[in-house]
């Protein structure tokens, strides 16, 4: 990590409690959001959730742009956030198409996965050595979710549908590790706030391309969850990158993993799902290499509630 981005990572804070309780309040922020949205991909699917979704966030975020201070992208930025945006697609429909054939718990742990990923794709993309703590964290974050899969399988319900659901959750992780990679970059170049606005257009733009064919009128009695959601995932992203801004990734990290803990609560409240002890022990395992993780590089160790 460069000295720059050590100074910025801990400007205006004279203690990491403030930072960590805000970080731990935007991840019940987006384990409510993840929750409300499996509730609108079973009802609409998860195309037009998202379409909606991101139509709604870019002009939420785009006011917030255009009411502040700004100056306009250069061209390379906007391919920056057009790549960004691109990769984010892939990992919103994924994801929230396996959330939606997937207990809550199972897929937000399985999701975990993703700072693993990333270490590995920072030593390709960026150059970066894989240092024994990566090794190690792979092989528990690995068994982990190998130990999930198997409960899976011992279940009598189980069914082909939850082998696809942990498949594109899996394929999700995998794209949100690059995501990570293009985001450090990203954080260098532009400010939150016209991040989340262009992330927000490019996805309604490519998503968009598909409208003619896929797009369905949004239900009357569905446009107050999905302003719900909107404001529940651009809140949570606000407050992650203000924690993130004034405290060191080492302080936060940890408390990330809460939305294991919300997960749980909030699966077993809507949907009356109860967690089965090989995603409670896969998860944990999981979670232990994403720590370990950490200590070989913090900025490339956050879950995945930071994107969605």
């Amino acid at each position: 990590m460069s000295e720059a981005v050590k100074i910025s990572s801990q400007t205006g804070a004279v203690s990491p409690m403030i930072p960590v309780l805000v970080c731990a309040l935007a991840i019940f922020l987006l384990s409510v959001m993840d929750a409300a949205m499996k509730t609108l991909v079973i009802a609409i699917g998860v195309y037009n959730t998202v379409l909606w979704r991101s139509m709604l966030a870019t002009v939420v975020a785009g006011a917030g742009w255009s009411a502040g201070p700004r100056s306009q992208p250069t061209v390379s930025v906007l391919r920056l956030h057009a790549l960004r945006a691109a990769v984010i697609c892939i990992v919103l429909l994924s994801f929230f198409w396996g959330l939606a054939r997937l207990p809550l718990a199972e897929a937000i742990g399985l999701s975990f996965v993703a700072p693993l990923f990333a270490l590995f794709l920072a030593a390709l993309l960026l150059g970066e050595r894989i240092r024994r703590q990566a090794i190690w964290a792979s092989m528990a974050g690995i068994a982990g979710v190998a130990i999930i899969m198997a409960g899976q399988f011992g279940q009598e319900s189980y069914s082909q549908d939850a082998l696809l659901g942990t498949a594109a959750v899996l394929m999700s992780t995998m794209f949100y590790g690059y995501n990570l990679v293009l985001a450090r970059q990203q954080a260098l170049l532009a400010k939150p706030i016209e991040i989340m606005f262009f992330q927000s257009l490019a996805i309604a733009i490519v998503l968009g391309c598909a409208a003619p064919w896929l797009a369905v009128a949004l239900p009357t009695n569905l446009w107050l969850p999905l302003a719900g959601v909107t404001v529940l995932s651009l809140s949570g992203q606000f407050l992650m990158t203000w924690s993130y801004a004034r405290a060191e990734a080492q302080y936060l990290i940890p408390t990330e993993y809460s939305a294991f803990i919300w997960a749980i609560a909030l699966g077993w409240f809507f949907f009356g799902e109860a967690a089965a002890w090989t995603t409670l022990a896969g998860a944990s395992l999981i979670v232990a290499g994403c720590l370990i993780a950490a200590r070989a590089n913090p900025k490339l160790a956050e879950p995945i509630e930071a994107a969605i």
